[in-house]
């Protein structure tokens, strides 16, 4: 069969730019689909040709199938990817392509529904022979039926969302009393993740490692994996680093789950890129008796770069191919392995409020240039993180000869990116590379949970460094950053070392900088001449980058209550932008500090909000279903009576 002559990519950001690259490489007419939330976006920017499809929210856009496909065909496209996310894993949009005579790139709707839903695919794989672990995967979902299989198999118990994935609708639960919050919390989730709330209850895995399979088949029958992928660091069950090969892994124990990943494909007629991914009791090491089948992902995976770096295959090719009618171009015994690979992901989210998504314009977005390192991203500077989809900005992928050398590279890539505007995981992702433990291929899917205080630390000073050290080169001329709107000088005084307290924003908050001019120059306190800290200017405010965070200082607004004001007017705010899920608590109710009140989903998952005080519940601003702003306040706590 002849390739296509065009694809439309039914996607957007990082993953609608690397399947157009491949395209164009192919000579393909590439067209885009975009909301108004992505009008001037990148890959709107690369696509040949771009159609608006409506408003920013998902299901107002990319999640609406019917007016995709009426793009495709005004566009005359002969093919559609829809990436990962969206309608990637959606059956009967694969249908609708089908029938209307559009190639859908990935595999055919009946594989799409047998793997679709995780109960039914265990239950299937389970007939052909593949493990799968301990749980109930049936279709009685009320709290007290669910509760007791929870007891009966076992705590800690794993809640999952039938359908979807991405670590929405999971809840691990350690505790019957915890059970029917966690069941909710993950059905709720569910429902607005995927439009269908019924989850299943699993036996949760000693010392689990998250190892999966890339597999590809096309349509003469033939079915290879091109092994394994280890994803086990991972918070809140999303995916945070990911490497091929799986450190620790035994020819006989790779064998034998390429086998597993390959019979599952067949059972469902499997054609194009697939992943089949396993939970691997690690307790005693890999072995081949000891890893169950997770689920099934039907599409394209996030972490398919490192794939890609040690077989040097081009996956997105392959699917296009493979999709025309092509066989796949080589056998089992054909594919070799090269080095070692490891992919970071780059998010707008904030370590210190805990991993809150951070959204806004990107002042700054660099990489550095190395051999070895790979940036897939669908932002540039200038661009900006919105609240309507996932906050990632890019994922950093390394390639070298030996896993020490992947690492030791991915960390100092992370080291040398520069990301200003949004907060972001930088300085922890680097944490993640070089810690120790992690190194010595010590590590399960609770590793980051069990040391985030570690990871996560920063020198207490490191604000404050940053900001002196702003704050320095604003005021020492001849710096040509000292043309500030701000910059005026005072403290005069007819003899000794001049003084002068300079109010400042730092971090959106009131503070003060000691600043002394001794008659040769200035002495900012915090200031330390020897750290590596790189300024960026926007407007009248500065970033100063240091150590993979950034410190924001400004000038002092009117009336701007300072740090020091502990939990001030007792106000409950919205850490970001997102929508009111649920309001806990009533006017009048009586509260003490970490009480939950209310609930906040944004980029798709949920965010509980607590007390911060002991008290009484005054107003109430919002209801659930309700829309707020970042900073916008929700409720206020008021004192005990």
């Amino acid at each position: 069969m002849r390739m296509f002559e065009s694809v439309l990519i039914a996607n957007r950001g990082e993953i609608a730019c690397r399947i157009i690259r491949t395209a164009k490489r192919m000579g393909l007419r590439t067209i885009a689909v975009y909301s108004d939330a992505d009008r001037d976006a990148l890959f709107v920017r690369m696509a040949d040709e771009a159609y608006r499809i409506g408003p920013a929210a998902a299901r107002e856009s990319y999640l609406l199938g019917d007016v995709i496909l009426d793009v495709a065909k005004k566009a005359k496209a002969k093919a559609i990817h829809p990436g990962y996310g969206f309608l990637s894993e959606n059956a009967d949009f694969a249908e609708a392509c089908g029938k209307a005579k559009i190639a859908f790139i990935g595999p055919p709707p009946s594989a799409i529904r047998a793997m679709g839903l995780k109960d039914a695919a265990k239950a299937l794989l389970e007939k052909a022979g593949v493990p799968v672990v301990l749980g109930y995967h049936g279709a009685k979902q009320d709290t007290a039926f669910l509760r007791q299989r929870a007891s009966n198999i076992g705590y800690p118990v794993l809640i999952k969302a039938v359908a979807g994935g991405g670590g929405k609708g999971m809840r691990r639960v350690d505790r019957q009393i915890d059970f029917d919050e966690a069941l909710a919390s993950a059905q709720r989730e569910a429902k607005n993740a995927f439009g269908d709330p019924r989850v299943l209850v699993e036996k949760y895995v000693t010392a689990p490692r998250h190892i999966e399979m890339q597999i590809f088949a096309d349509r003469f029958g033939n079915v290879v994996h091109l092994f394994e992928r280890d994803c086990s660091l991972q918070r809140r069950h999303q995916k945070v680093i990911e490497e091929a090969p799986a450190p620790g892994m035994t020819p006989e124990m790779r064998a034998a789950m390429g086998k597993a990943a390959t019979d599952a494909a067949r059972a469902v007629g499997y054609v194009g890129a697939g992943t089949v991914e396993f939970i691997v009791d690690g307790s005693e090491g890999l072995r081949p008796d000891g890893f169950f089948f997770m689920e099934m992902n039907t599409r394209l995976q996030v972490e398919h770069p490192v794939t890609e770096a040690i077989t040097g295959l081009d996956l997105v090719e392959l699917q296009l191919r493979v999709a025309a009618g092509e066989r796949l171009p080589f056998k089992q015994h054909d594919l070799k392995m090269n080095g070692h690979a490891v992919e970071a992901r780059l998010y707008a989210e904030d370590p210190a409020k805990g991993f809150l998504p951070s959204t806004g314009k990107l002042v700054a977005l660099s990489f550095p240039q190395d051999d070895g390192l790979r940036v897939d991203t669908g932002v540039v500077q200038g661009d900006s993180v919105t609240p309507y989809y996932d906050p990632m900005i890019a994922k950093l992928i390394v390639h070298k000869a030996t896993r020490e050398e992947a690492l030791a590279g991915l960390a100092d890539a992370l080291q040398a990116t520069r990301v200003a505007g949004p907060h972001s995981n930088l300085a922890f992702l680097e944490a993640l590379c070089r810690a120790p433990d992690f190194i010595a291929g010590a590590f399960d899917t609770g590793f980051i949970d069990r040391n985030l205080e570690t990871l996560g630390a920063v020198p207490a000073a490191t604000d404050r460094i940053a900001a002196a050290t702003a704050l320095h080169a604003l005021l020492d001329p001849p710096s040509a950053l000292a043309s500030s709107p701000w910059d005026m000088r005072d403290g005069f005084q007819l003899s000794g070392t001049r003084l002068l307290s300079w109010p400042v924003m730092l971090n959106g908050e009131a503070d003060t900088i000691r600043v002394a001019w001794d008659g040769q120059g200035l002495l900012v306190d915090g200031f330390d001449p020897e750290a590596n800290v790189a300024l960026v200017r926007d407007g009248a405010s500065f970033y100063a980058l240091h150590k993979g965070r950034q410190t924001v200082l400004g000038p002092r607004e009117p009336g701007a209550a300072g740090h020091e004001g502990g939990d001030g007017d007792g106000a409950i705010k919205a850490p970001m932008h997102g929508k009111i899920v649920a309001i806990d608590v009533k006017p009048g109710q009586t509260v003490t500090r970490g009480t939950r009140v209310a609930i906040v989903e944004a980029m798709k998952m949920e965010h509980a909000l607590v007390a911060k005080r002991d008290g009484v519940v005054g107003d109430i601003a919002l209801k659930p279903g309700d829309q707020v702003a970042e900073g916008g306040v929700i409720l206020t706590i008021g004192d005990p009576d």
